[in-house]
């Protein structure tokens, strides 16, 4: 699937190396699980999107998917970084500041779900990219939080390492999801059982990356 975001810069190009060096922490996976290229390019574009001012990303991880996504907006912007891993969150810190973006920046330790609960406002775009098992929890959280128009973006969801693909695709073709798949699945179609019958919310599946759902509140993706 093509995209026209920008190439990436060298600070990207960094991350993408620090991500190949960790790859043997992560089985099933040939880096450090960012998003990468492809999927960093659509969020890019997702967040160029007329609108789209405040953005909130559950899971940050060094920054890597914040990276593309504060590229895209512009002074008036905000961006909210999560991470549970205090480290992690320092080394994003270190990254998006290179970048030296104009977009207000916020960089928050802890669980996403109880940072996102304390702080005030609607957002325009908002990126799942935690346990997949929290998916669910976490989308009952923002349901109601996002503007009209707004996205809610959830990676990983269907052919990442750790989601058993085949028992998902017959779980939700049929409703039912076999008792002994893994949790992170189980996350992953709770969710999108969630979210495809949540009538505020039209949903679509990209099979770029691990699989991308990008959900729009209020109307079709497209519409303007």
């Amino acid at each position: 699937m093509q995209t026209f975001a920008p190439e990436p810069d060298a600070v990207q190009e960094e991350m993408t190396a620090l991500a190949e060096e960790r790859g043997d922490r992560f089985p099933g996976e040939a880096s450090f699980p960012t998003v990468g290229h492809t999927v960093g390019g659509w969020l890019h574009q997702l967040a160029s999107r007329p609108g789209i001012d405040r953005v909130f990303e559950f899971g940050s991880g060094f920054g890597y998917s914040a990276y593309w996504l504060a590229r895209a907006l512009d002074g008036s912007g905000e961006l909210v970084l999560t991470e549970r891993d205090q480290d992690e969150l320092d080394l994003a810190r270190e990254f998006m500041e290179r970048g030296e973006f104009r977009a207000s920046i916020r960089f928050e330790q802890g669980d996403a779900r109880s940072i996102f609960e304390r702080t005030t406002g609607d957002f325009d775009l908002v990126l799942l990219d935690h346990k997949n098992d929290e998916y669910p929890a976490a989308f009952e959280t923002v349901a109601d939080r996002l503007s009209t128009g707004g996205l809610l973006v959830a990676d990983n969801v269907m052919t990442a390492a750790i989601i058993e693909t085949e028992p998902l695709l017959a779980g939700l073709q049929n409703g039912t999801l076999s008792a002994d798949t893994n949790a992170h699945t189980r996350g992953v179609f709770e969710f999108l059982q969630a979210v495809r019958t949540e009538p505020r919310f039209q949903t679509q599946l990209l099979p770029i990356g691990g699989g991308v759902a990008v959900s729009r509140h209020g109307g079709e993706i497209g519409d303007e």
